[in-house]
């Protein structure tokens, strides 16, 4: 990991980044935007050769360090490396992730278990890790990259959107459970220009033809989607730390007006569904 240098510029007070996935999308416009914003950034990626302009452009103030999250050994040493020698890690930012369309039955359980393994076990993992270090400081913000498939469905995306789910329950659980100071703030983009949909990025499991009606349109939309999407990560990344350096920050932040719409329509309907089956719902309790 090359030598990082601190800012004793004392103009503002400084933090310590480390961003998983830093090489593209959300994950490089938070490195930008960080160390534009005076922070040191370890950027986190498989092939962190990747990250070498953003080095260069930025001496000693950024470093790449090399880890794959679905190694939830190297998740652990990462942390401990980053902790040594800074002294801390105020921003944990899990980023790390891929496309995955497929109904449940043209999804394989390998297909199924990676992706958990990439969006669930490792930034569980890496969040554990990085905690003690939080609790030694007392303080630090923990930054999970969900999306609006955390909140709302849609046909195709049902194992991606399952580990989403399960992302945002453990870390609306670990908001309520850790009281030393750290910050949990899961975000939610709707469609951005990330590259999350480019052809050697999205993953599509083998079709079937029972599923050509309804998977068909989805796995269509992300074949034809990519540099069409009207987000762009830049005011993505820049919504983020406005929402970190917030006095309140929420716990969740949705990003794009198309993904604030489908979770207020999901919502919505939640809320009228609940009050249809209100009265058998509670008439279940002994004595009545």
């Amino acid at each position: 990991m090359a030598k990082v240098m601190p800012n004793n510029s004392g103009a503002r007070s400084e933090r310590v980044w480390l961003i998983t996935g830093a090489t593209s999308g959300f994950g490089r416009a938070l490195a930008e935007a960080a160390v534009g914003a005076g922070d040191l950034v370890v950027g986190a990626a498989r092939n962190p050769d990747r990250l070498d302009d953003l080095v260069a452009a930025h001496p000693g103030r950024v470093a790449a360090v090399q880890l794959d999250v679905t190694d939830t050994r190297r998740c652990a040493a990462v942390a401990d490396e980053v902790a040594a020698r800074f002294g801390r890690i105020d921003v944990l930012v899990n980023n790390a992730g891929r496309t995955q369309v497929g109904a449940l039955e043209e999804t394989t359980e390998r297909e199924l278990r990676d992706l958990f393994d990439l969006h669930f076990f490792g930034p569980a993992m890496l969040t554990r890790a990085v905690l003690p270090h939080m609790r030694r400081a007392g303080r630090g913000a923990v930054v999970q990259m969900s999306s609006v498939g955390g909140q709302v469905t849609a046909p195709g995306f049902g194992a991606y959107c399952a580990t989403k789910f399960a992302l945002e329950g453990l870390t609306q659980t670990l908001s309520q459970e850790v009281d030393f100071g750290v910050t949990f703030l899961i975000v939610e983009p709707g469609a951005f220009r990330t590259g999350l949909f480019n052809p050697a990025a999205a993953y599509l499991s083998a079709p079937r033809p029972e599923y050509a009606a309804t998977v068909g349109p989805t796995r269509d939309y992300v074949q034809s989607g990519d540099g069409s999407q009207a987000g762009d990560p830049a005011r993505a990344a820049q919504a983020i730390l406005t929402a970190l350096d917030a006095p309140d920050p929420p716990l969740r932040l949705v990003l794009g007006g198309d993904a604030i719409d489908r979770i207020r329509d999901g919502l919505e309907s939640l809320t009228a569904e609940l009050a249809r089956w209100d009265a058998l719902g509670r008439d279940t309790a002994f004595g009545t």
